[in-house]
């Protein structure tokens, strides 16, 4: 056949690479086969194998057969793993399975991998709480492949869920978000090692004490959750961090994992039932002697912000119901459970940082003074909204808003300022009023919001949750009154954190055509970013100040189809015509 090939013009070189090439695609087929069996014949074939194919790992025709080799041996050799080190071309097209058994004793190594992965997970968190491009809606945000995971009835939630904060950051579900790109990539590193596992979690430990970053806790328990989902026994049933053995000697089971799935179901759910309260109080009463460190695991899932998000909000919904049945705070044991999760996992960094691995005490006077006063101001809300609905009475009316819109209880605005629950909560009382469209109970909280303690009011999610409530009421910002609340006794307060002046602008991108002018230009002026701010704050102030200064001429609506050449276009619009169809 050589002399026809001749003929037809074909090289040589050509006709035999061809030929390897379809040999080495039978080998490696070959070889995956021997892969799939199982026991110490296949161990021996691959081991021959590669003793003989390794001496070529170097050359590329052939390089594919060894990979394959590798990738099917469970045990590789340290001489040929410490050969794939030192060749960064080797290592590079070495498989996942095989760089496993590498990262296992290389933790540096395992690092530079992780490292990009990591920082890309907090840029993707940060991008969705300071893009000012794409305040979109809980049901329209996700993307269509994101929305083929959804079910039906959580899509019928979404649609019908008044009280979830809908938002772009809350909106999807944790199963979801799971499916992220970074979470499955170092789910497929991590693999079936709870070694690895173990370092990942190092990494998020260390990170998050390092920088206070509440995204490293969060990626936590997605991972956590995205290996249930894999079915990874091998970490999900054992407590890679903490090995406890009980007095048989047996290996107790991963509190971590079995805390985090019932948490992961309730936010799920978006209810906490009786059954799921015992569980969850459960794993937090029966931590151990011995095994405290396991709080520190079960502090950084609940620092997660979807868990703090998801326990503020189940809180202000149980006080309304309480409210509604006339009940006590201290007699609702699942309020009491949420508010103890919540003062856990508030306290994460600073259990993690000090070591000292004790659950802290809920302070009764949060649940006997504080909460009957928070409880007070959702009655005097109620309140004034009934009374909008009740038959015109000026003086009735009059006695309504002059007793349901004075000033707060002492112990709100006392409390907020030592306790980081009490600061939660009056977080999310605040998001609640703005979501129902309250500017009375908006303002009467705005006015010591800031007082918050460790500055919480001010933190990212917070913020995104209620600049992107705010939007969608455009119109309160002609008020003055509305202004100097938001404004001046909230926003300012914190503006020179880089973040708040970001959430700012973002506001103000949408609202500032009803602003009045002096007001707009007072918050222009005091948003103008220095040398200290960071390069995104000064590029989006350039970016909003242009956007204002192009709107100055009247703006033609876009959804209407208007030839602006027309002989039509100068004429006045005729008074309307009324008729009866």
């Amino acid at each position: 056949m050589l002399p026809l090939l001749d003929l037809h013009g074909v090289r040589r070189l050509d006709f035999h690479t061809s030929v390897v090439e379809a040999l080495r695609d039978k080998l490696v087929q070959h070889i995956n086969e021997i892969g799939q069996k199982e026991g110490k014949e296949r161990d021996k074939k691959l081991k021959e194998l590669l003793n003989k194919s390794f001496p070529v790992v170097k050359v590329k025709a052939l390089r594919p057969i060894v990979m394959c080799i590798l990738r099917n041996t469970p045990q590789i050799d340290d001489q040929y793993l410490k050969i794939l080190v030192r060749d960064r071309e080797l290592y590079n097209d070495t498989d996942t399975e095989v760089k496993r058994q590498i990262w296992k004793d290389n933790q540096s190594l395992f690092g530079d991998e992780v490292s990009p992965l990591l920082s890309q997970y907090i840029s993707e968190k940060e991008n969705i709480l300071f893009d000012h491009f794409n305040i979109t809606t809980q049901f329209f945000g996700p993307s269509p492949k994101v929305r083929s995971i959804f079910y039906i009835s959580e899509k019928e939630n979404i649609l019908f869920d008044h009280f979830n904060i809908t938002t772009q950051f809350f909106g999807p579900s944790p199963k979801v978000r799971r499916q992220g790109e970074v979470v499955q990539k170092l789910a497929h590193m991590i693999g079936n090692s709870v070694k690895l596992y173990d370092m990942v979690l190092q990494f998020l430990r260390t990170l998050f004490l390092r920088t206070r970053n509440v995204h490293y806790c969060t990626l936590r328990a997605e991972l956590l959750m995205a290996l249930h989902d894999l079915e990874v026994q091998d970490i999900i049933s054992v407590d890679p961090c903490h090995k406890y053995k009980t007095i048989e000697g047996i290996i107790s089971v991963d509190p971590c994992h079995k805390f985090t799935w019932c948490l992961d179901a309730c936010i799920r759910e978006k209810n906490v039932d009786i059954k799921r309260s015992r569980e969850l109080q459960g794993f937090l009463d029966n931590v151990k002697r011995g095994q405290e460190q396991v709080l520190g695991d079960l502090s950084m899932t609940l620092c997660d912000p979807y868990a703090i998000n998801f326990l503020a909000t189940s809180a202000i919904k149980i006080l309304q119901m309480l409210i509604n049945n006339e009940g006590m705070p201290r007699d609702n044991t699942i309020l009491i459970l949420l508010l103890r999760m919540l003062a856990l996992g508030l306290s994460a960094w600073v259990m993690i940082d000090s070591q000292d691995f004790k659950e802290p005490k809920l302070d009764s006077q949060i649940v006997t003074k504080f909460l009957p006063a928070l409880m007070s101001l959702m009655v005097d809300d109620q309140v004034r909204q009934l009374s909008t609905k009740l038959p015109p009475d000026e003086r009735d009316a009059a006695i309504t808003i002059i007793e349901h819109a004075g000033p707060l209880p002492d112990a709100v605005e006392a409390y907020i300022q030592e306790s980081s629950v009490a600061s939660i909560l009056a977080m999310y009382y605040t998001l609640h009023v703005t979501r129902h469209k309250d500017r009375v109970g908006l303002l009467r909280i705005l006015a010591v919001l800031a007082n918050c303690k460790d500055d919480r009011a001010f933190e990212d999610p917070f913020l995104h949750s209620l600049v992107s409530l705010l939007i969608h009421v455009p119109d309160e910002f002609a008020a003055a009154d509305f202004c100097t609340g938001l404004f001046d006794e909230f926003f300012f307060a914190g503006l020179q954190r880089d973040n708040v002046a970001r959430h700012l602008l973002k506001l103000l991108w949408y609202v500032y055509p009803k602003l009045p002018h002096s007001r707009l230009h007072t918050l222009m002026k005091a948003l103008q970013p220095t040398h200290q701010h960071s390069e995104k704050v000064h590029s989006l102030y350039q970016a909003l100040q242009e956007k204002i200064n192009s709107q100055t001429e009247p703006i033609i609506p876009t959804d209407m189809d208007i030839d602006l050449n027309s002989p039509l276009i100068n004429v006045p619009t005729p008074a309307p015509y009324h008729h009866v169809l």
